[in-house]
């Protein structure tokens, strides 16, 4: 059997490998008891060095020249969690060690954060909240806009964008998306019409943004998206701050009361102390909550134990990264 170790933040070792899922790894590999923290594993020199695989999630080692050093022997990390470039290294495509990870299964919440924002926006929920003893239960917050035949324009077609088209199949609302390298014959297959991402702002009732953070979209959504938006539109952001210009963002809001932002991610994460985010009133933010918790972070181990069951049965794996895509894209 091969050896393995886990690593990673052990709060959240606990949560990605409860004991039933670590029961079903014992009967895998050769599962060492000790948990390495990203902080001590200089400590735990002896264990790595004879490990073989390791099973990790947020707070895994960067796998530089020292980390691989201490584990000659390591042949595969199954990443709990979701993007790896904290940790990947060029040292590591030289070693030909394996990584695969869970950030497809983090993704499926996010989608299912978006779908709840997005109903909720298209019925004004943000502009009821009854916060005093005498208020009056009337429907204000402007126009009603209501779900059915609602416009939603998806910004990016990866894992999430797809995931949450497909959830909004349901609904009798019309998706558009914005994609330049999303083939059209996988968006009919989706039920998305692709436009561009100027018609996608200008015609949305609510714009969801699920693209990735590398240099080609930094500052993609800009102040003038912004302000060419419907009235009482609202933005949805579950993907990285730093795909919006949130000055741009800050001035277009003020400007325009009508629209709605809500935030699960800015740049920085948290906002300044003095950023007008915390105090423009049609800015909601929450604390990056969109991907797994509580019992969804265990579903992330699951689908690594499906990873390694693949990986040690000589079956292909379904998330194993591809290092020529991944630092293209990095």
């Amino acid at each position: 059997m091969k050896k393995a170790v886990l690593v990673g933040a052990q709060h959240l070792l606990a949560s990605a490998y409860p004991p039933e899922l670590r029961d079903r790894l014992g009967q895998l590999v050769d599962l060492d008891s000790r948990e390495i923290s990203p902080e001590a594993w200089r400590n735990h020199r002896t264990t790595l060095s004879g490990a073989e695989l390791i099973f990790s999630t947020w707070g895994m080692p960067v796998l530089d020249e020292e980390f691989l050093a201490a584990t000659p022997s390591l042949q595969a990390v199954f990443y709990a969690a979701g993007t790896v470039k904290s940790f990947v290294t060029p040292e590591a495509v030289r070693r030909g060690i394996i990584i695969t990870t869970a950030a497809e299964a983090n993704g499926l919440p996010v989608a299912e954060y978006a779908l709840a924002v997005i109903l909720l926006s298209l019925k004004n929920f943000w502009a009821y909240p009854i916060q005093a003893p005498e208020a009056k239960f009337t429907k204000v917050g402007g126009e009603p806009r209501g779900v059915y035949g609602a416009t939603i324009g998806l910004v990016s077609l990866g894992f999430v964008g797809r995931r949450l088209a497909d959830l909004l199949a349901t609904h009798e609302v019309r998706v558009i998306a914005h994609d330049p390298h999303f083939a059209p014959a996988e968006a009919v297959r989706h039920k998305v019409t692709l436009c561009h991402l100027d018609e996608l702002f200008r015609t949305s009732d609510v714009v969801s943004l699920h693209t990735p953070w590398i240099p080609e979209t930094e500052g993609l959504v800009r102040e003038e998206h912004i302000r060419s938006m419907k009235r009482g539109a609202t933005l949805i952001n579950t993907s990285r701050g730093a795909v919006v210009d949130e000055t741009g963002l800050c001035r277009a809001l003020r400007d325009r009361p009508d629209l709605t932002a809500i935030l699960d991610v800015t740049h920085p994460e948290p906002p300044l102390a003095d950023s007008p985010l915390r105090t423009l009133p049609n800015v909601f933010l929450t604390p990056h909550i969109a991907g797994s918790m509580g019992r969804e972070v265990a579903r992330l181990g699951w689908w690594m134990l499906d990873e390694a069951e693949r990986w040690i049965e000589g079956r292909p794996m379904r998330h194993r990264i591809d290092y020529q895509t991944f630092f293209q894209r990095a």
